[in-house]
């Protein structure tokens, strides 16, 4: 096992704090870690994907788990696979769809671990079908504070707590995850392009969920009657019947070709360094908006390219600035509608600089105490840290979305006030409550729980 003194920060770049890691390489070591954890406690880190302190502890202890990352063989007749929490998204994908098989849920990029997913339960663009990862999990092991690594079953106390508890429950260490099967490694795409947020909205909920995958990308810096505009993306798992004449019988990658195919993105045009202003961002969502189709159906991709776009793109953190970036994501209930367009219209106003934003549409929530989906929409956006103003302009957007009724997402935050989470989280007293019986010496400890009292 590896130990050494570092500097981290989650993705955002933003707030770093110093801590000691600790990379085991098995579950021994890490238990052995926990044990021997100092006053400020430790808390499991995996590829460093959270844009926010979630995997931060600042004068404590990381345990960093990406030296576990074994895959089981899939058990076909139950339709599982077991794997190690350090394993990766992205070696999951690669490993699984030669098979025939999909990891449960695949979120907007490869690059999180299995046990990150499950700790902060990530939603994925079929969310009204499939629910959130943890959905999917049929036991999981997890490390507790007295050192011994527990079985943890769905619908006990311990794996809701687990699930979307940002790692303060214990360390997951591995799980067994159900898996969907496929025949093709291709999708077939519809994008739509939509001239205002409600034509966005719309054009979402329209012909329910025949294409269970969608997401969009909205242009935050249109004003005026374009407010909201975006591009929405739809897709479905393609079939063998679809495809070409030269193509094989099933269609699947080859186990011996890597990765399933690399992400296939759009021409776009190149951002300068450093601050986003608001006259390069506002260009480049032109420039996106004009260049993609105004409605094109049945495009077939690679499975990748339609999941994981964004993996294919060099490191943008750079055009945020030395102060790095703040992702901010929240949810609202259907029947909040205006709230959201409220929400846009405030953010195209004030002229930030946001070139990336995603909106969602999500299903029934999921069981975790502090998980983040929840029927309704879904937005997600970055923007600069070093914008003036920022952190206010934010508290006034979280108390807006508190007051719908919505929520911000915790995995992802890096400056929320904790009265304004324990207003968007009901089920926060029960989770509190049920870390003090299982942890009463605070074990298990993160900048984000101390930030916000978790």
């Amino acid at each position: 096992m590896s130990v050494d003194t570092v500097s981290l920060t989650g993705w955002g770049r933003t707030a770093p704090t110093t801590a000691v890691r600790f990379r085991p390489r098995s579950y021994e070591e890490a238990a052995a870690v926990v044990r021997g954890r100092g006053p400020r406690g430790v808390i499991a880190r995996g590829l460093g994907r959270s844009p926010g302190d979630a995997a931060q502890n600042a004068g404590g202890s990381v345990l960093d788990l990406t030296g576990l990352a074994r895959i089981g063989g899939v058990d076909a007749a139950a339709g599982t696979v077991r794997c190690d929490a350090g394993v990766s998204l992205e070696r999951l994908l690669r490993v699984l769809l030669p098979l025939g098989w999909l990891p449960p849920v695949l979120p907007g990029t490869g690059g999180v671990t299995v046990g990150g997913a499950i700790a902060s339960d990530l939603p994925g663009p079929d969310h009204r079908r499939a629910g959130s990862f943890a959905r999917h999990v049929s036991v999981l092991e997890l490390l507790t504070a007295d050192g011994e690594v527990r079985t943890v079953l769905p619908g006990t106390a311990l794996f809701d707590a687990t699930a979307g508890g940002l790692g303060l429950t214990g360390v997951i260490l591995g799980a067994t995850l159900r898996l969907r099967r496929v025949t093709t490694g291709l999708m077939s795409v519809t994008t739509e392009r939509a001239g205002d947020l409600d034509d966005l909205l719309a054009r979402f909920t329209a012909g329910g969920d025949r294409l269970p995958y969608a997401s969009a990308w909205v242009d935050l810096m249109a004003r005026g009657r374009a407010a909201g505009r975006g591009i929405l993306t739809r897709g479905e798992h393609a079939t063998p019947d679809m495809r070409p004449a030269h193509a094989g019988r099933t269609w699947l990658p080859k186990r011996s070709g890597g990765a399933p195919g690399r992400p296939r993105v759009p021409s776009l045009p190149p951002l300068p360094a450093g601050l986003l202003g608001p006259g390069a961002a506002a260009l480049y969502n032109e420039v996106r908006y004009r260049g993609a189709p105004r409605a094109r159906a049945a495009e077939l991709r690679p499975l990748p390219a339609f999941f994981h776009a964004s993996d294919a793109l060099p490191d943008v953190r750079a055009l945020y600035g030395r102060a790095g970036l703040v992702r901010y994501r929240f949810a609202l209930g259907y029947g909040q509608e205006e709230t959201l367009h409220r929400v846009v219209r405030r953010i195209a106003a004030r002229r930030s600089p946001a070139v990336r934003a995603v909106l969602q549409r999500f299903g029934p929530a999921d069981p975790g105490l502090l998980s983040f989906a929840a029927p309704g929409w879904s937005l997600a956006l970055d923007l600069p840290a070093a914008l003036p103003g920022l952190a206010r302009f934010l508290d006034g957007v979280d108390e807006e979305v508190a007051a719908a009724g919505g929520r911000v997402c915790l995995a992802k935050d890096s400056r929320m006030r904790p009265e304004t989470a324990a207003a968007m989280y009901p089920r926060l007293a029960e989770f509190r409550e049920l870390r003090a019986r299982l942890d009463p010496a605070g074990a298990f400890r993160s900048d984000l729980s101390r930030r916000l009292g978790l």
